[in-house]
């Protein structure tokens, strides 16, 4: 995080309040990993590194913590990165499943062509994407098809749900590249790899029952492929161990 970097996204938006360009790049660092979960955040250090005042750090602070991005501790002073784990991730795909498999069900009787198409384009990239490891390619595929899904189910309250858990979500895809090891043997890759390609199929074919469980099935898999990962009780402690040093 430098003065650098801060400058680069002030010409990108050369109208935003300097608090919304913090928040930006403190959001950006934490979804890919730069900052570790459960990291503390020192505000005089990231003021110091932008070359700004604590005030736009604190303004931006106060607004990750609002999403969940941020939080603070009962016995602790200052402010935190969220933690990672797994009993969390398990509530949050939960709250996802529930949204996400009615979305696609109605996805299969009301998404345009225009949208399918684009789904399908989505998830044969996604396909390509985890045997090459290419977290860029995940990016750009995983999380904008099931985006697309919800936006074209046409219920405006489930796409306001869906909104609340988007930040918590992209953070946890963005562990994903931790995960997905082409020299490991993951029994669940095979599954992930495919099921985007499945619920396309099923919304294609316009059957809402089937768009439905193809995508509980998506979901679980995508857990039990996290799950399996590592052989400890907090698979993610491959991205929070630099938060330590």
């Amino acid at each position: 995080m430098t003065r650098k970097k801060l400058e680069s996204y002030l010409e990108k938006n050369p109208f935003a309040k300097l608090s919304e360009i913090v928040t930006q790049i403190l959001y950006d660092e934490i979804v890919v990993l730069d900052i570790p979960p459960a990291s503390k955040l020192n505000v005089n250090q990231i003021a110091s590194d932008l070359g700004i005042s604590r005030t736009p750090v604190v303004e931006a602070i106060n607004r990750l913590q609002a999403i969940g991005f941020v939080e603070t501790r009962p016995k602790a002073s200052g402010f935190y990165v969220a933690d990672m784990n797994l009993r969390d991730m398990i509530d949050l795909y939960n709250a996802r499943a529930a949204i996400e498999c009615e979305a696609a069900a109605l996805c299969a009787e009301k998404a345009s062509g225009e949208a399918i198409a684009r789904m399908e384009s989505l998830a044969m990239e996604f396909k390509k994407a985890i045997p090459k490891r290419d977290g860029k390619a995940l990016k750009e595929t995983d999380m904008p098809f099931h985006r697309l899904i919800v936006d074209s189910c046409s219920n405006k309250y489930l796409i306001r749900s869906y909104n609340e858990l988007v930040p918590n979500l992209t953070m946890y895809q963005g562990s994903w590249t931790k995960f997905i090891n082409p020299d490991k043997d993951n029994p669940w890759s095979s599954q992930v790899v495919h099921q985007h390609g499945a619920i396309v199929s099923a919304i294609k074919l316009r059957i809402p029952d089937l768009a439905r469980q193809s995508m509980a099935a998506h979901i679980r898999s995508s857990l039990n492929f996290v799950a399996y990962s590592d052989n400890t009780d907090d698979p993610f402690w491959i991205v929070k161990k630099s938060s330590e040093k």
